[in-house]
């Protein structure tokens, strides 16, 4: 009697990018998102007013400071930090609900915030950073973008060396010379990180199941070969 087959399932992923300002995060997260069905953006939490451009649950969900405390204290937050006065955060169960469920969720986030999800999920982490070809070339994007003051940029490119500096605590690493090139390679690591051995939930009792479904195979084939000999 042959056994029921085995269903594979996968656990899903967190697939993080993180970059210095200007080097391209961002705009690979975008196009990942638009290419890929499978993945969906992690929604964070902040204290930050909303602006006008924003939509609640989507851009963010907005919440007061009492709120965010009680989070973190509960540890209701995989991650958060405190940046120019207002606090963000990661929610840790629609990630967990999430993964359970076989989807991948991609965040969009700094090292700091990284570190502190790779305290709590390890095995379930997969981190990309992104480098520029160079700082003059991340001076010129940040330049191109025509959002900041000259003050400004000089910030964040001081910043962007103490990220940099954080390169080797990634799984992998791209230059973005070249944006399409970057994005190949980002779903290639996507793909590849989705096929892993360990993220498939009951890969072991499948290939047990073939194994044995092999030996009966065999054994038969041997039974009628022997049949066969005897008879002749």
């Amino acid at each position: 009697m042959t056994a029921d087959p085995i269903k594979l399932v996968r656990r899903g992923l967190m697939f993080v990018l993180s970059s210095p300002s200007g080097a391209g995060k961002s705009t690979l997260a975008r196009q990942l998102l638009e290419a890929d069905s499978g993945l969906e953006l992690s929604v964070s939490v902040t204290t930050r007013p909303r602006r006008r451009s924003e939509r609640e649950g989507v851009h963010y969900h907005f919440i007061d400071d009492v709120h965010f405390n009680r989070m973190v204290e509960r540890g209701d937050l995989l991650e958060w930090a405190t940046v120019h006065g207002n606090h963000y955060g990661t929610p840790i169960e629609p990630v967990e609900d999430a993964l359970s469920a076989g989807r991948d969720v991609l965040f969009d986030i700094d090292w700091q915030g990284t570190a502190q999800i790779a305290e709590k999920l390890p095995d379930d982490l997969v981190r990309v950073f992104v480098l520029p070809p160079s700082m003059r070339e991340l001076k010129a994007r940040l330049e191109r973008r025509a959002e900041d003051s000259r003050e400004t940029i000089g910030r964040r490119l001081v910043g962007s060396l103490e990220e940099i500096e954080q390169w080797s605590r990634y799984d992998y690493v791209i230059v973005n010379d070249d944006l399409q090139r970057a994005f190949e390679a980002v779903k290639g690591i996507l793909t590849a990180e989705r096929l892993k051995r360990d993220r498939v939930l009951g890969l072991r009792s499948f290939v047990s199941q073939l194994l044995s479904e092999g030996r009966d195979l065999v054994d038969h084939l041997q039974a009628q070969d022997e049949e066969r000999s005897s008879s002749s």
